[in-house]
């Protein structure tokens, strides 16, 4: 009895499945570092290909970390493969290596990017696809920059920074407590002279710990306006009026530093790719609320550059 109900349980879920979605999905291990999910839309021969980059700390392919979870990559991927585009998205490296007690303390800014490069490699080596592009969000939209380069045949910043992340810290820290700036300015000084420091606001002990300064180090040397300015493929930036960690304005410097870009603001977009409609206490709830859908107007914007 117990065998016919699990066979009916089995082909009930796979009706679903069928009836849910428009795609399959397969897990991947690209290298000892990248392990990753693949969607591949149905009934397309050769689809076009979007490699999609995690941001900052420790988050996995669907977009989470410990006591944060939204999966909104997961949900834009879903999205994005249910327009016809293939979807590969990956646990940053870290991640690994948390689930495996095994974190390397020496990890550089520039691990993350070697990591981006192989992924897009990989794929690109298959001949698969007809067309691979890279969607970074957050601090995977300077990662993405540098591993699309010369790589890939389109580029997404997704709520990505347009200043090096010194002066992206300096203007946070600024808002919340201008107290702290003189003590902020000088440890990042220290840190471009190549120095460690410890004089540094006590408050800011989670930054400029000495442990995180070679990482810091190595991610501040990149200037993300250069970079994309670089970029000889068709590019388009992405931000929310409602994202609390980065402004319209940042984005607006990307489109500064590449004219042939292209831009789109979505209102009350925040962080995290949810609509909200309260205030900022709604808005930091949102980064936990994984019954939220992603924005609608996101999901067609991407696909539309994609696919167009």
């Amino acid at each position: 009895m117990k065998y016919y109900l699990s066979l009916l349980s089995l082909l009930f879920c796979l009706y679903l499945n069928g009836q849910d979605t428009m795609f399959t999905s397969q897990d991947i291990e690209v290298n000892e570092f990248v392990d990753g999910t693949l969607l591949l839309p149905n009934n397309t021969e050769k689809p076009k290909l979007a490699i999609i980059i995690a941001g900052s700390g420790p988050t996995d392919r669907n977009g989470n970390q410990n006591f944060m979870k939204n999966n909104s990559l997961k949900k834009l991927a879903e999205s994005l493969t249910n327009k016809g585009i293939a979807t590969f998205r990956y646990d940053k490296r870290i991640v690994k290596q948390i689930r495996k007690n095994k974190v390397d303390p020496n990890i550089k800014f520039d691990d993350f990017v070697t990591d981006a490069k192989t992924v897009v490699d990989f794929f690109k080596d298959q001949n698969t696809y007809s067309q691979v592009y890279v969607i970074g969000h957050s601090q995977g939209s300077l990662v993405g920059m540098l591993a699309a380069k010369d790589r890939a045949d389109g580029f997404i910043s997704l709520a990505g920074a347009g200043q090096t992340i010194d002066e992206v810290i300096t203007e946070q820290i600024s808002a919340m407590d201008p107290s702290l700036i003189e003590g902020t300015k000088k440890a990042f000084q220290s840190i471009k002279d190549g120095k460690q420091t410890t004089d540094y606001p006590a408050a800011l002990a989670s930054i400029f710990n000495p442990s995180v300064q070679p990482f810091i180090t190595n991610w501040m040397q990149y200037n993300p306006q250069d970079i994309v300015k670089s970029l000889e493929i068709p590019v388009l930036i992405i931000n929310g009026t409602k994202d609390l960690q980065v402004s319209v304005d940042e984005a607006n410097l990307l489109k500064n530093a590449n004219q042939k870009a292209q831009l789109k603001i979505i209102e009350n977009m925040n962080h995290v790719l949810f609509i909200i409609d309260g205030d900022t206490l709604v808005n930091s709830k949102s980064y936990n609320e994984s019954s939220r859908k992603i924005s609608e107007e996101l999901i067609s914007t991407i696909s539309t550059f994609i696919l167009n």
